[in-house]
């Protein structure tokens, strides 16, 4: 049957496969809630299927479960889900996933690949369901639930799966070496080159997008012939445990042990990522979430092929702009985006205290600060509309740090509350803004996750530009933006960013904002600078989750 999954799924891996080299437009999954794409029912379901889970024991039929766990909230409904999950004995699991390796890896990349593209067949459809599992955890609102935690994440994994196979298959499986003797007769030798797995994954998931930031690093590791171990973050369990059944229902499909996939789930407290990554048999671990866990895992876990995404500085420099107000209006809804809780949402904008030239007219430095304020103000201002784009504070210590930040300099625009329509309970804040000057540095770098940015002024241009650029280098960044009218500020700009190791945004002032991306297009992060020290996704993110293995004899 797998070799069958890879022919059923074969033209969308050759599409991934063009995609990945030219860098064009594709999803292969439709990122738009549509009954007459997932089913006229689809939405209905979905959100019967996430009901369904609350107050329940969420059955994965898995070894070693001693008891369960699960302490999730929901930021929209205020309340706990009261959602159990099995309780792994690591001693039990881990051995169980080792013994079902083996008949994993003899099945080949072919086999492999099409188990995981029937697995992200599956997952797109159940998007409905996942958008609701995935809002209720995360906080994001259901448009971004949808697409962030369905298909965009979906066409991730997709394209871990298609670097990972071109990875595999760039070399021979065997062939024939000969070398010339002259008079003699010709040295021949028969090579198989094996494709090995490094030992079990670790997929350590973010409270903020498990799936998206989860699903390239399990995938590029299951394709590649390990096991994989999910441990969810204790706020955000169920979209991976969804994931981990799906994946499981799959494999035991397709003949293969499902304890290929299993889930490690931990009430908060309880430390679990630490002890699994020091596991002798964890290989390979992906990390998201803070600076301090992730330096902790790279600099502890040395047994084991270590990607990380952490903390960062995102900034935008403002130099110039043809419409201002176009520039305002898009970051205005950066700003606003799942209210900031994004890894590459901005953070620092940097203005020279002169003021730009914006059109034909010349605007002061207060002036820019106010119309970026006025701008989220503004955007935010129908209540119904605004917890559609700021959905609700994850947790309660981003709350916190937003009422913290109106203390560390002049507001320009205070946090609000706002009441969700639908949800009471639901904790969600609009942005609060600060003005600073440059020299504030201990306030602006450093990393202030959550609705929170500041607006800093500098000498001119060139300051900005090394304010910018030194955030990166010392904090890390995953996103830079800048607006310039003048070719030589844009030509300076993108030589600091690249020296700089982060990728740049440049006059954004339509539909496309600085903390999107796009996969097979778009690389997320660099691994250039201390946000993060791999990319999503290229070829360096799969290449060594296997080992080619030569085996050479003797032939006539």
């Amino acid at each position: 049957m797998s070799e069958n999954l890879f022919e059923r799924h074969r033209a969308t891996l050759d599409k991934a496969l063009q995609v990945i080299h030219d860098r064009s437009y594709w999803s292969a999954y439709p990122e738009m809630p549509s009954g007459k794409i997932y089913g006229e029912t689809a939405n209905d379901d979905g959100k019967a299927a996430f009901e369904g889970y609350l107050n329940h024991s969420f059955a994965i039929d898995q070894p070693g479960s001693i008891g369960e766990v699960g302490q999730e909230e929901s930021p929209f409904l205020g309340e706990p889900l009261g959602i159990r999950y099995p309780k792994a004995d690591i001693d039990i699991l881990i051995p169980a996933m080792q013994a079902a390796m083996p008949a994993w890896v003899k099945a080949g990349p072919d086999a492999r690949a099409g188990a995981c593209l029937e697995i992200l067949h599956r997952l797109n459809k159940r998007s409905y369901e996942m958008a609701y599992t995935v809002m209720q955890t995360t906080g994001q609102a259901f448009m971004m639930a949808f697409q962030a935690g369905g298909p965009h994440a979906q066409d991730r994994g997709l394209e871990a799966v298609a670097y990972a196979y071109r990875e595999m298959t760039a070399t021979a499986p065997s062939g024939l070496w000969e070398k010339p003797q002259g008079k003699n007769p010709p040295l021949k030798m028969l090579k198989k080159f094996n494709i090995m797995p490094r030992g079990i994954g670790l997929v350590i998931g973010c409270c903020t997008f498990p799936t998206w930031n989860g699903y390239p690093g399990l995938f590029a590791s299951l394709v590649t012939g390990n096991a994989v171990l999910v441990k969810p973050h204790p706020g955000a369990i169920l979209p991976l445990a969804l994931t981990v059944r799906i994946c499981r229902e799959v494999l035991a499909e397709a003949g293969f042990d499902p304890n290929l996939v299993a889930l490690a789930a931990n009430d908060p407290g309880q430390h679990l990522a630490s002890v699994l990554a020091m596991r002798p048999e964890v290989k390979i671990i992906d990390f998201t979430g803070s600076t301090a866990n992730g330096d902790w895992l790279e600099n502890n876990a040395r047994h084991a092929q270590v990607y990380t995404e952490k903390a960062g500085v995102n900034t935008i420099v403002i130099d110039s702009a043809d419409d201002f107000k176009a520039a305002a209006r898009n970051i205005a809804f950066s700003l606003s985006l799942y209210s900031g809780q994004m890894c590459t949402a901005p953070q620092d904008i940097f203005v020279p205290r002169g003021g730009i030239q914006a059109g034909d007219q010349h605007l002061s430095f207060d002036e820019v600060a106010t119309a970026i304020a006025t701008g989220v103000s503004k955007f935010l201002s129908d209540p119904a509309r605004a917890v559609e784009v700021l959905g609700a504070i994850q947790n309660e210590s981003v709350q916190r740090r937003v009422e913290a930040a109106h203390d560390l300099g002049e507001v320009l625009l205070a946090s609000q509350a706002i009441t969700h329509p639908q949800f009471p309970k639901a904790r969600v804040r609009t942005p609060v803004i600060v003005k600073l000057d440059a020299k504030d540095e201990k306030v602006y770098m450093h990393e202030h996750f959550g609705p929170i940015a500041f607006i800093i002024a500098t000498d001119d241009t060139e300051h900005s530009i090394a304010l910018a650029a030194k955030a990166t280098r010392e904090q890390g960044a995953l996103t830079c933006s800048v607006y310039s009218s003048d070719e030589a500020v844009l030509t300076r700009m993108e030589e600091a960013a690249a020296e700089a190791g982060v990728a740049l945004s440049v006059n954004l002032t339509g539909g496309v904002f600085v903390n999107q991306s796009a996969a097979f297009s778009d690389f997320h992060a660099t691994g250039a600078n201390p946000a993060a020290n791999a990319t999503l996704t290229d070829s360096a993110f799969v290449a060594s989750r296997f080992r080619v293995i030569q085996s050479r004899r003797h032939t006539d």
